[in-house]
Protein backbone atom coordinates (compact mmCIF):
# COMPACT_ATOMS: atom_id res chain seq x y z
CA UNK A 1 0.00 0.00 0.00
CA UNK A 2 1.21 3.49 -0.87
CA UNK A 3 1.70 6.00 1.95
CA UNK A 4 0.48 9.39 0.72
CA UNK A 5 -2.54 10.16 -1.44
CA UNK A 6 -3.21 13.47 -3.19
CA UNK A 7 -6.84 14.16 -4.07
CA UNK A 8 -7.11 16.15 -7.30
CA UNK A 9 -10.52 17.55 -6.44
CA UNK A 10 -12.44 19.71 -4.01
CA UNK A 11 -15.55 19.86 -1.83
CA UNK A 12 -17.41 16.86 -0.49
CA UNK A 13 -15.70 14.25 -2.68
CA UNK A 14 -12.24 15.33 -1.53
CA UNK A 15 -13.40 15.02 2.08
CA UNK A 16 -14.91 11.60 1.36
CA UNK A 17 -11.62 10.30 -0.05
CA UNK A 18 -9.66 11.75 2.86
CA UNK A 19 -11.92 9.82 5.25
CA UNK A 20 -11.18 6.56 3.46
CA UNK A 21 -7.45 7.32 3.51
CA UNK A 22 -7.54 7.92 7.24
CA UNK A 23 -9.27 4.56 7.72
CA UNK A 24 -6.25 2.92 6.08
CA UNK A 25 -3.68 5.07 7.88
CA UNK A 26 -2.63 6.96 4.74
CA UNK A 27 -1.38 10.54 4.66
CA UNK A 28 -3.51 13.00 2.67
CA UNK A 29 -2.78 15.99 0.45
CA UNK A 30 -5.38 18.53 -0.69
CA UNK A 31 -5.06 20.86 -3.64
CA UNK A 32 -6.92 24.13 -3.87
CA UNK A 33 -7.43 27.18 -6.04
CA UNK A 34 -7.17 30.78 -4.94
CA UNK A 35 -10.95 30.81 -4.52
CA UNK A 36 -10.84 27.75 -2.26
CA UNK A 37 -8.11 28.90 0.09
CA UNK A 38 -10.51 28.81 3.05
CA UNK A 39 -12.50 25.75 1.92
CA UNK A 40 -13.35 22.93 4.30
CA UNK A 41 -11.52 20.26 2.30
CA UNK A 42 -8.27 22.22 2.62
CA UNK A 43 -8.34 21.85 6.42
CA UNK A 44 -9.32 18.19 6.23
CA UNK A 45 -6.02 17.06 4.72
CA UNK A 46 -2.64 16.56 6.37
CA UNK A 47 -1.18 18.98 3.85
CA UNK A 48 -2.62 21.42 1.31
CA UNK A 49 -1.03 22.95 -1.78
CA UNK A 50 -2.36 25.82 -3.89
CA UNK A 51 -2.42 24.99 -7.59
CA UNK A 52 -3.64 28.13 -9.34
CA UNK A 53 -6.30 30.73 -9.93
CA UNK A 54 -10.03 30.48 -9.36
CA UNK A 55 -11.00 29.35 -12.89
CA UNK A 56 -10.85 25.56 -13.01
CA UNK A 57 -8.65 25.59 -16.12
CA UNK A 58 -5.98 27.38 -14.06
CA UNK A 59 -6.18 25.00 -11.10
CA UNK A 60 -8.25 21.82 -10.87
CA UNK A 61 -8.05 21.22 -14.63
CA UNK A 62 -4.36 22.09 -14.84
CA UNK A 63 -2.77 18.64 -14.99
CA UNK A 64 0.81 19.87 -14.76
CA UNK A 65 0.05 21.93 -11.64
CA UNK A 66 -1.58 18.88 -10.04
CA UNK A 67 1.41 16.68 -10.88
CA UNK A 68 3.83 19.29 -9.56
CA UNK A 69 1.86 19.38 -6.29
CA UNK A 70 2.09 15.59 -6.08
CA UNK A 71 5.84 15.69 -6.61
CA UNK A 72 6.20 18.47 -4.04
CA UNK A 73 4.22 16.47 -1.47
CA UNK A 74 5.95 13.20 -2.44
CA UNK A 75 2.55 11.62 -3.01
CA UNK A 76 2.58 7.97 -4.07
CA UNK A 77 -0.94 8.08 -5.52
CA UNK A 78 -3.54 10.47 -6.91
CA UNK A 79 -7.30 10.07 -6.52
CA UNK A 80 -9.17 12.19 -9.08
CA UNK A 81 -12.63 12.15 -7.44
CA UNK A 82 -15.29 12.87 -10.04
CA UNK A 83 -15.51 15.69 -12.56
CA UNK A 84 -12.45 17.77 -13.46
CA UNK A 85 -9.66 15.38 -14.57
CA UNK A 86 -11.28 12.14 -13.39
CA UNK A 87 -12.11 10.91 -16.91
CA UNK A 88 -9.11 12.36 -18.71
CA UNK A 89 -7.09 9.46 -20.10
CA UNK A 90 -4.25 11.87 -20.82
CA UNK A 91 -4.09 12.83 -17.14
CA UNK A 92 -4.22 9.19 -16.03
CA UNK A 93 -1.40 8.41 -18.46
CA UNK A 94 0.66 11.38 -17.26
CA UNK A 95 0.22 10.25 -13.64
CA UNK A 96 1.44 6.78 -14.58
CA UNK A 97 4.44 8.20 -16.49
CA UNK A 98 5.35 10.23 -13.42
CA UNK A 99 5.64 7.01 -11.42
CA UNK A 100 2.54 7.79 -9.37
CA UNK A 101 -0.42 5.44 -8.90
CA UNK A 102 -3.68 6.62 -10.47
CA UNK A 103 -6.58 5.52 -8.26
CA UNK A 104 -9.00 4.54 -10.96
CA UNK A 105 -9.09 2.60 -14.22
CA UNK A 106 -6.21 2.52 -16.67
CA UNK A 107 -5.91 5.29 -19.28
CA UNK A 108 -6.81 2.93 -22.13
CA UNK A 109 -10.17 2.03 -20.57
CA UNK A 110 -10.88 5.71 -19.89
CA UNK A 111 -10.06 6.60 -23.49
CA UNK A 112 -12.27 3.87 -24.93
CA UNK A 113 -15.26 4.78 -22.78
CA UNK A 114 -14.75 8.53 -23.25
CA UNK A 115 -15.25 8.15 -26.99
CA UNK A 116 -19.00 7.54 -27.07
CA UNK A 117 -18.98 6.03 -30.55
CA UNK A 118 -16.15 3.62 -29.76
CA UNK A 119 -17.92 2.72 -26.53
CA UNK A 120 -21.05 1.83 -28.54
CA UNK A 121 -18.99 -0.37 -30.85
CA UNK A 122 -17.20 -2.12 -28.00
CA UNK A 123 -20.35 -2.79 -26.02
CA UNK A 124 -22.20 -4.07 -29.06
CA UNK A 125 -19.30 -6.42 -29.81
CA UNK A 126 -19.44 -7.65 -26.21
CA UNK A 127 -23.10 -8.57 -26.65
CA UNK A 128 -24.49 -5.58 -24.74
CA UNK A 129 -27.65 -4.07 -26.26
CA UNK A 130 -27.24 -0.57 -27.68
CA UNK A 131 -29.85 1.74 -29.13
CA UNK A 132 -30.32 1.61 -32.91
CA UNK A 133 -28.18 4.29 -34.53
CA UNK A 134 -24.81 5.09 -36.05
CA UNK A 135 -21.52 3.42 -35.16
CA UNK A 136 -19.49 6.15 -36.86
CA UNK A 137 -19.64 9.95 -36.78
CA UNK A 138 -22.21 11.32 -39.21
CA UNK A 139 -20.46 13.44 -41.82
CA UNK A 140 -23.30 15.86 -42.54
CA UNK A 141 -27.03 16.45 -42.35
CA UNK A 142 -27.71 14.15 -45.30
CA UNK A 143 -25.99 11.25 -43.55
CA UNK A 144 -27.94 11.97 -40.36
CA UNK A 145 -31.18 12.05 -42.34
CA UNK A 146 -30.45 8.67 -43.89
CA UNK A 147 -29.86 7.06 -40.49
CA UNK A 148 -32.93 8.73 -38.99
CA UNK A 149 -35.11 7.38 -41.82
CA UNK A 150 -33.74 3.91 -41.20
CA UNK A 151 -34.23 3.79 -37.41
CA UNK A 152 -37.33 6.02 -37.25
CA UNK A 153 -38.16 9.28 -35.48
CA UNK A 154 -37.78 10.65 -32.88
CA UNK A 155 -33.98 10.53 -32.83
CA UNK A 156 -31.35 12.17 -30.70
CA UNK A 157 -28.12 13.75 -31.89
CA UNK A 158 -25.21 13.30 -29.51
CA UNK A 159 -21.66 14.65 -29.32
CA UNK A 160 -19.09 11.90 -29.87
CA UNK A 161 -16.93 13.44 -27.14
CA UNK A 162 -19.92 14.40 -25.01
CA UNK A 163 -21.07 13.99 -21.47
CA UNK A 164 -23.50 15.56 -19.03
CA UNK A 165 -26.08 16.10 -21.74
CA UNK A 166 -23.92 18.68 -23.55
CA UNK A 167 -24.30 18.70 -27.31
CA UNK A 168 -27.48 16.63 -27.34
CA UNK A 169 -30.54 17.50 -29.41
CA UNK A 170 -33.86 15.64 -29.74
CA UNK A 171 -35.38 15.67 -33.22
CA UNK A 172 -39.06 14.79 -33.52
CA UNK A 173 -39.52 15.01 -37.29
CA UNK A 174 -37.45 15.27 -40.50
CA UNK A 175 -38.01 19.00 -40.95
CA UNK A 176 -36.29 19.76 -37.64
CA UNK A 177 -33.10 17.80 -38.30
CA UNK A 178 -31.00 20.39 -40.16
CA UNK A 179 -31.36 23.10 -37.51
CA UNK A 180 -30.79 20.63 -34.67
CA UNK A 181 -27.69 19.24 -36.40
CA UNK A 182 -26.18 22.73 -36.74
CA UNK A 183 -26.94 23.64 -33.13
CA UNK A 184 -25.59 20.37 -31.69
CA UNK A 185 -22.43 20.68 -33.77
CA UNK A 186 -21.81 24.21 -32.47
CA UNK A 187 -22.36 23.17 -28.85
CA UNK A 188 -20.11 20.14 -29.20
CA UNK A 189 -17.34 22.19 -30.79
CA UNK A 190 -17.55 24.82 -28.06
CA UNK A 191 -17.61 22.33 -25.19
CA UNK A 192 -15.24 19.61 -26.39
CA UNK A 193 -13.17 21.15 -29.17
CA UNK A 194 -14.70 18.82 -31.76
CA UNK A 195 -18.08 18.85 -33.44
CA UNK A 196 -18.51 15.18 -34.38
CA UNK A 197 -22.02 13.82 -33.79
CA UNK A 198 -23.75 10.46 -33.94
CA UNK A 199 -27.42 9.52 -34.13
CA UNK A 200 -29.49 7.24 -31.88
CA UNK A 201 -33.13 6.28 -31.62
CA UNK A 202 -34.80 8.43 -28.95
CA UNK A 203 -36.72 6.60 -26.24
CA UNK A 204 -39.85 8.21 -24.83
CA UNK A 205 -40.17 8.12 -21.03
CA UNK A 206 -37.29 5.71 -20.34
CA UNK A 207 -35.82 4.97 -16.96
CA UNK A 208 -32.14 5.65 -16.32
CA UNK A 209 -30.72 2.68 -14.42
CA UNK A 210 -27.03 2.17 -13.80
CA UNK A 211 -24.95 -0.69 -12.45
CA UNK A 212 -21.92 -0.25 -10.20
CA UNK A 213 -19.05 -2.46 -11.34
CA UNK A 214 -15.63 -3.11 -9.86
CA UNK A 215 -12.57 -4.88 -11.25
CA UNK A 216 -9.14 -5.81 -9.97
CA UNK A 217 -5.79 -6.40 -11.64
CA UNK A 218 -6.11 -10.19 -11.60
CA UNK A 219 -9.18 -10.17 -13.83
CA UNK A 220 -12.07 -10.35 -11.36
CA UNK A 221 -15.08 -8.18 -12.21
CA UNK A 222 -18.19 -7.94 -10.04
CA UNK A 223 -21.30 -5.79 -9.90
CA UNK A 224 -22.66 -4.09 -6.80
CA UNK A 225 -26.26 -4.02 -8.00
CA UNK A 226 -28.21 -1.22 -9.62
CA UNK A 227 -29.17 2.37 -8.94
CA UNK A 228 -32.21 4.26 -10.21
CA UNK A 229 -31.19 7.70 -11.53
CA UNK A 230 -34.21 8.83 -13.54
CA UNK A 231 -35.01 12.12 -11.77
CA UNK A 232 -32.82 14.60 -13.62
CA UNK A 233 -32.55 18.17 -14.81
CA UNK A 234 -30.69 18.92 -18.04
CA UNK A 235 -29.66 15.23 -18.20
CA UNK A 236 -27.95 15.54 -14.80
CA UNK A 237 -29.14 13.50 -11.84
CA UNK A 238 -30.85 14.93 -8.78
CA UNK A 239 -32.13 11.86 -6.92
CA UNK A 240 -30.66 8.35 -6.95
CA UNK A 241 -31.65 5.18 -5.14
CA UNK A 242 -30.97 1.49 -4.76
CA UNK A 243 -32.63 -0.91 -5.34
CA UNK A 244 -34.36 0.51 -8.42
CA UNK A 245 -38.09 0.47 -7.54
CA UNK A 246 -40.29 -2.01 -9.34
CA UNK A 247 -37.55 -3.28 -11.63
CA UNK A 248 -38.52 -6.69 -13.02
CA UNK A 249 -36.15 -9.43 -11.78
CA UNK A 250 -35.40 -10.51 -15.36
CA UNK A 251 -34.48 -6.94 -16.30
CA UNK A 252 -32.20 -6.59 -13.30
CA UNK A 253 -30.49 -9.90 -14.07
CA UNK A 254 -29.96 -8.80 -17.66
CA UNK A 255 -28.63 -5.39 -16.64
CA UNK A 256 -26.11 -6.69 -14.13
CA UNK A 257 -24.90 -9.44 -16.48
CA UNK A 258 -24.49 -6.92 -19.32
CA UNK A 259 -22.60 -4.51 -17.06
CA UNK A 260 -20.12 -7.16 -15.97
CA UNK A 261 -19.69 -8.41 -19.55
CA UNK A 262 -19.05 -4.88 -20.79
CA UNK A 263 -16.50 -4.12 -18.07
CA UNK A 264 -14.74 -7.43 -18.60
CA UNK A 265 -14.56 -6.85 -22.36
CA UNK A 266 -12.37 -3.78 -21.87
CA UNK A 267 -10.26 -5.19 -19.03
CA UNK A 268 -11.74 -2.69 -16.59
CA UNK A 269 -10.13 -2.19 -13.17
CA UNK A 270 -11.24 -0.23 -10.10
CA UNK A 271 -14.70 1.39 -9.69
CA UNK A 272 -16.89 2.27 -12.64
CA UNK A 273 -20.53 2.53 -13.64
CA UNK A 274 -22.38 1.15 -16.64
CA UNK A 275 -25.40 3.30 -17.47
CA UNK A 276 -28.50 2.07 -19.29
CA UNK A 277 -31.85 3.31 -20.53
CA UNK A 278 -34.74 0.96 -19.72
CA UNK A 279 -37.91 1.13 -21.80
CA UNK A 280 -41.47 0.54 -20.60
CA UNK A 281 -41.32 -3.10 -21.67
CA UNK A 282 -38.20 -3.82 -19.64
CA UNK A 283 -35.81 -3.74 -22.60
CA UNK A 284 -32.51 -2.04 -21.81
CA UNK A 285 -29.80 -0.32 -23.85
CA UNK A 286 -26.25 0.76 -23.04
CA UNK A 287 -26.00 4.52 -22.63
CA UNK A 288 -22.43 5.16 -21.50
CA UNK A 289 -19.82 4.17 -18.96
CA UNK A 290 -18.54 6.49 -16.26
CA UNK A 291 -14.94 5.37 -15.79
CA UNK A 292 -14.63 6.73 -12.27
CA UNK A 293 -16.30 6.87 -8.86
CA UNK A 294 -19.86 8.20 -9.08
CA UNK A 295 -21.43 11.06 -7.16
CA UNK A 296 -24.13 8.61 -6.04
CA UNK A 297 -21.80 5.88 -4.73
CA UNK A 298 -23.10 6.32 -1.13
CA UNK A 299 -26.42 4.62 -1.95
CA UNK A 300 -24.55 1.51 -3.07
CA UNK A 301 -22.44 1.63 0.07
CA UNK A 302 -25.53 1.87 2.25
CA UNK A 303 -27.33 -1.08 0.66
CA UNK A 304 -24.29 -3.39 0.45
CA UNK A 305 -22.35 -2.35 3.57
CA UNK A 306 -19.17 -1.95 1.49
CA UNK A 307 -16.80 1.03 1.42
CA UNK A 308 -16.19 1.72 -2.27
CA UNK A 309 -13.44 4.28 -1.72
CA UNK A 310 -11.45 2.02 0.60
CA UNK A 311 -11.93 -0.68 -2.06
CA UNK A 312 -10.61 1.74 -4.70
CA UNK A 313 -7.48 2.39 -2.66
CA UNK A 314 -6.84 -1.30 -2.06
CA UNK A 315 -7.43 -2.22 -5.71
CA UNK A 316 -5.11 0.57 -6.89
CA UNK A 317 -2.43 -0.86 -4.60
CA UNK A 318 -2.75 -4.16 -6.48
CA UNK A 319 -4.83 -6.12 -3.97
CA UNK A 320 -7.41 -8.57 -5.34
CA UNK A 321 -11.07 -7.98 -4.61
CA UNK A 322 -11.83 -9.26 -1.09
CA UNK A 323 -15.34 -10.45 -1.97
CA UNK A 324 -16.95 -12.60 -4.60
CA UNK A 325 -20.22 -11.84 -6.38
CA UNK A 326 -22.33 -13.98 -4.04
CA UNK A 327 -21.13 -11.98 -1.04
CA UNK A 328 -22.37 -8.65 -2.43
CA UNK A 329 -25.99 -8.47 -1.32
CA UNK A 330 -28.57 -5.64 -1.26
CA UNK A 331 -29.69 -5.67 2.36
CA UNK A 332 -31.77 -2.48 2.56
CA UNK A 333 -32.92 0.56 0.60
CA UNK A 334 -31.12 3.89 0.24
CA UNK A 335 -31.95 7.19 -1.49
CA UNK A 336 -29.65 10.15 -2.18
CA UNK A 337 -30.65 13.75 -2.85
CA UNK A 338 -28.13 16.14 -4.33
CA UNK A 339 -28.49 19.57 -2.75
CA UNK A 340 -27.28 22.28 -5.13
CA UNK A 341 -26.99 26.04 -4.74
CA UNK A 342 -29.52 26.56 -7.52
CA UNK A 343 -32.92 28.22 -7.81
CA UNK A 344 -35.46 25.63 -9.04
CA UNK A 345 -38.07 28.34 -9.64
CA UNK A 346 -35.73 29.93 -12.21
CA UNK A 347 -34.84 26.85 -14.22
CA UNK A 348 -32.21 25.69 -11.70
CA UNK A 349 -30.14 28.82 -12.22
CA UNK A 350 -26.95 28.70 -10.10
CA UNK A 351 -27.09 30.75 -6.90
CA UNK A 352 -23.56 31.81 -5.93
CA UNK A 353 -22.97 33.56 -2.62
CA UNK A 354 -22.04 32.84 0.97
CA UNK A 355 -23.63 30.18 3.16
CA UNK A 356 -24.80 32.24 6.14
CA UNK A 357 -26.58 29.50 8.09
CA UNK A 358 -26.29 25.74 7.87
CA UNK A 359 -28.23 23.24 9.98
CA UNK A 360 -27.96 19.66 8.81
CA UNK A 361 -30.08 16.77 10.07
CA UNK A 362 -28.75 13.68 11.81
CA UNK A 363 -30.21 10.53 13.25
CA UNK A 364 -30.75 6.90 12.46
CA UNK A 365 -30.53 6.12 8.77
CA UNK A 366 -29.21 9.57 7.79
CA UNK A 367 -25.84 10.23 6.14
CA UNK A 368 -24.48 13.59 5.01
CA UNK A 369 -21.60 14.20 2.61
CA UNK A 370 -20.95 17.94 2.71
CA UNK A 371 -18.40 20.29 1.23
CA UNK A 372 -19.56 23.46 2.98
CA UNK A 373 -19.90 25.08 6.40
CA UNK A 374 -21.28 28.43 7.64
CA UNK A 375 -19.22 31.09 5.87
CA UNK A 376 -18.37 28.94 2.86
CA UNK A 377 -18.38 30.73 -0.48
CA UNK A 378 -20.30 29.18 -3.36
CA UNK A 379 -18.19 30.24 -6.32
CA UNK A 380 -19.32 30.92 -9.87
CA UNK A 381 -16.32 28.91 -11.04
CA UNK A 382 -17.40 25.42 -9.94
CA UNK A 383 -20.32 23.02 -9.86
CA UNK A 384 -22.70 24.35 -7.18
CA UNK A 385 -23.16 21.02 -5.33
CA UNK A 386 -23.34 21.81 -1.61
CA UNK A 387 -23.95 18.42 -0.10
CA UNK A 388 -25.53 15.02 -0.54
CA UNK A 389 -28.26 13.83 1.80
CA UNK A 390 -28.61 10.06 1.98
CA UNK A 391 -31.32 8.17 3.85
CA UNK A 392 -31.48 4.42 4.25
CA UNK A 393 -33.91 2.02 5.84
CA UNK A 394 -34.98 -1.59 6.00
CA UNK A 395 -37.52 -0.81 3.25
CA UNK A 396 -37.93 1.85 0.58
CA UNK A 397 -40.91 3.30 2.47
CA UNK A 398 -38.81 3.71 5.60
CA UNK A 399 -35.99 5.33 3.62
CA UNK A 400 -38.49 7.77 2.05
CA UNK A 401 -39.94 8.77 5.41
CA UNK A 402 -36.49 9.35 6.86
CA UNK A 403 -35.50 11.35 3.79
CA UNK A 404 -38.62 13.52 3.92
CA UNK A 405 -38.02 14.28 7.59
CA UNK A 406 -34.35 15.05 6.99
CA UNK A 407 -35.16 17.45 4.14
CA UNK A 408 -37.63 19.26 6.40
CA UNK A 409 -34.89 19.68 9.04
CA UNK A 410 -32.24 20.86 6.57
CA UNK A 411 -31.71 24.65 6.82
CA UNK A 412 -29.42 26.54 4.44
CA UNK A 413 -29.47 30.34 4.24
CA UNK A 414 -27.48 32.76 2.13
CA UNK A 415 -27.97 30.97 -1.19
CA UNK A 416 -30.97 29.48 -2.96
CA UNK A 417 -31.01 25.68 -2.93
CA UNK A 418 -32.80 22.75 -4.53
CA UNK A 419 -34.25 21.63 -1.18
CA UNK A 420 -37.80 22.92 -1.91
CA UNK A 421 -37.79 21.01 -5.19
CA UNK A 422 -36.46 17.85 -3.51
CA UNK A 423 -39.20 18.04 -0.90
CA UNK A 424 -41.72 18.14 -3.74
CA UNK A 425 -40.15 15.10 -5.38
CA UNK A 426 -40.21 13.05 -2.20
CA UNK A 427 -43.82 14.06 -1.46
CA UNK A 428 -45.10 13.21 -4.94
CA UNK A 429 -47.23 10.14 -5.49
CA UNK A 430 -45.27 9.23 -8.63
CA UNK A 431 -42.00 9.03 -6.73
CA UNK A 432 -43.51 7.22 -3.76
CA UNK A 433 -45.01 4.63 -6.05
CA UNK A 434 -41.76 4.23 -7.97
CA UNK A 435 -43.24 5.43 -11.27
CA UNK A 436 -40.24 7.40 -12.49
CA UNK A 437 -38.71 8.24 -15.86
CA UNK A 438 -36.14 10.68 -17.21
CA UNK A 439 -38.61 13.23 -18.60
CA UNK A 440 -40.61 13.82 -15.43
CA UNK A 441 -39.14 17.22 -14.64
CA UNK A 442 -39.59 18.68 -18.14
CA UNK A 443 -43.16 17.35 -18.20
CA UNK A 444 -43.99 19.18 -14.96
CA UNK A 445 -44.37 16.20 -12.65
CA UNK A 446 -42.91 18.08 -9.66
CA UNK A 447 -43.47 21.56 -8.30
CA UNK A 448 -40.22 23.53 -8.32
Amino acid sequence: MFGTVLVANRGEIARRVFRACRALGLRTVAVYSEADRGAVHVRDADRAIEVGGAPARESYLNAERILEAARQARADAIHPGYGFLSESWRFAEAVRRAGIVFIGPGPEAIRKMGDKIEARRLMSAAGVSVLPGSFDPVADVAAAEAIAREIGYPVILKAAAGGGGIGMARVAKPGDLAAAFAAATRRSQAAFGMGELYVERYLERPRHVEVQVFGDRVGSVVHMHERECSIQRRHQKLVEESPAPGLAPATKTGLTAAAVAGARAIGYTNAGTMEFLVDEGGGFYFLEMNARLQVEHPVTEEVTGLDLVVAQLRAAAGEPLPWGQSEIVQRRAAIECRVYAEDPSKGFLPSPGTVQRLELPSGEGIRIESGVEPGSTVSVHYDPLLLKLIAHGATRDQAIERLADALDRCVIEGVRTTIPFLRGVVASSEFRQGRVHTQMLEQGAFNA
